[in-house]
């Protein structure tokens, strides 16, 4: 059985999504937990296959991630309960493990549909982006999830450089370089608001992110937005090989994951394998996934 996983944490106090020695990590105390409640699981080994690994200090509040179970220990997870069916009894025992003040939660499990892939099936995923200039009084209960830049920014400037960006491009001069990974990607939507409390809030959504992708979005925008970025300098950001240095990569703390988006049921199969299909960039005869 392939099991659907939706998850939200705070990311403060873990080192990212991914399971990693002696740190603690979401997929880590995941883990942990199930092997706990499914105690014939293997002792070592991944278990757990996520829509985006985030990084140290990321928040998410609408990951997703998919689990394999043998049916039988699926089917067996309610332990009798006849008012429970194995999915919402997982809920609950994996809240009863991770106690109730937890800061890594699963929302909610469901059965997944024939092919499913959480990472490989996706069609998009959506971020927001959180910070407060120079005309905000910081606010201590946001100091998590908000990142706090000591200049006035304009939004319009802004929104003006985050339209630049959108649609299919090469975002290397927004990337952290991983070997033989594409940087080209589908910027589907990109732009800037402010809330009651004066907070600029970012919306972005693409097909798939590359590495501080969206940090470096958000800071090349915050550059544009106090005047140390020239919005004509914009489009000429899109043609460079490397991570540009023309602005910072902003904190992780401002970042979270709202959503991930997916085909259709009939749609599921088809998608995932093209995403694990691997292309050539014919400009640069460079070979990417």
């Amino acid at each position: 059985m392939r099991i659907r996983l939706d998850i939200a944490y705070d990311g403060t106090a873990f080192s990212g999504w991914a399971t990693q020695p002696e740190l603690r990590t979401v997929q880590g105390t995941l883990e942990d937990a199930l092997r706990i409640i499914y105690r014939t699981l293997p002792e070592s080994g991944p278990l757990l296959t996520v829509a985006g690994r985030t990084d140290a200090g990321v928040h998410a509040t609408g990951q997703v991630a998919h689990l394999d179970l043998p049916e039988e220990l699926w089917q067996a997870t309610a332990r009798g309960n006849r008012d429970d069916s194995p999915a919402d009894a997982l809920v609950r025992r994996l809240a009863g493990v991770l106690g109730p003040e937890s800061d890594v939660v699963v929302t909610r499990v469901t059965e997944a549909p024939e092919g499913f892939d959480a990472r490989f099936s996706a069609i998009w995923r959506s971020y927001e982006y959180r910070i407060a200039d120079s005309t905000i009084a910081p606010n201590p209960l946001e100091r998590h999830r908000t990142t706090l830049i000591r200049r006035e920014l304009d939004l319009d400037l802004m929104n003006e450089a985050a339209q630049v960006l959108i649609g299919l491009h090469d975002f290397a001069g927004f990337c952290k370089p991983r070997p033989h990974a594409t940087t080209i990607r589908t910027l589907q939507e990109f732009h800037w608001s402010r809330d009651d409390a004066g907070v600029f809030i970012a919306q972005v959504r693409a097909d798939a992110f590359c590495h501080s992708m969206v940090r470096s979005l958000v800071g090349m925008c915050a550059a544009v937005g106090q005047g140390r970025l020239k919005l004509s300098r914009v489009p000429a950001l899109l043609d460079l090989q490397d991570r540009s240095n023309e602005f910072t990569v902003l904190a992780a703390k401002g970042l979270t994951l709202t959503a991930v988006g997916y085909p259709q049921e009939a749609e599921l199969a088809a998608r995932q394998e093209q995403t694990r299909a691997k292309r050539i960039r014919p400009t640069h005869l460079r070979l990417v996934d």
